[in-house]
């Protein structure tokens, strides 16, 4: 991990439908379709997670909020900016799924 990511010892969450969860559910590493597309898993820290949900999953069922621990990622975790000059937490690489310690259904 890179020493900006220790600055940020508080969990950092992942928003994904169940269906795309589960297809995975037997790898050890859970790759989402942006680390194709951008070459990062976009991830968010608690206070962002209301505000990424009404921005890009209105009217998206099934989804899942992951609570994921910073400090058991095996690949590189940076917060970088984003909307509005925010910092978002990015992952480059695929999630390790012990670094997942919740998996909650959003409401």
């Amino acid at each position: 991990m890179t020493p900006q990511a220790n600055d940020h010892k508080s969990m950092i969450y992942h928003i994904v439908t169940r269906a795309d969860w589960d297809r995975q559910a037997n790898e050890a590493e859970y790759e989402a379709a942006s680390l194709q597309t951008e070459g990062f898993i976009h991830l968010s820290t608690k206070e962002q997670v209301a505000g990424v949900l009404e921005r890009y999953y209105q009217n998206v069922p099934d989804l899942l909020l992951l609570q994921i621990d910073p400090n058991k990622l095996i690949h590189n975790l940076r917060y970088e900016p984003a909307t509005n000059d925010e910092h978002f937490p990015h992952l480059y690489g695929k999630l390790n799924r012990d670094a997942v310690v919740a998996v909650e259904e959003v409401k």
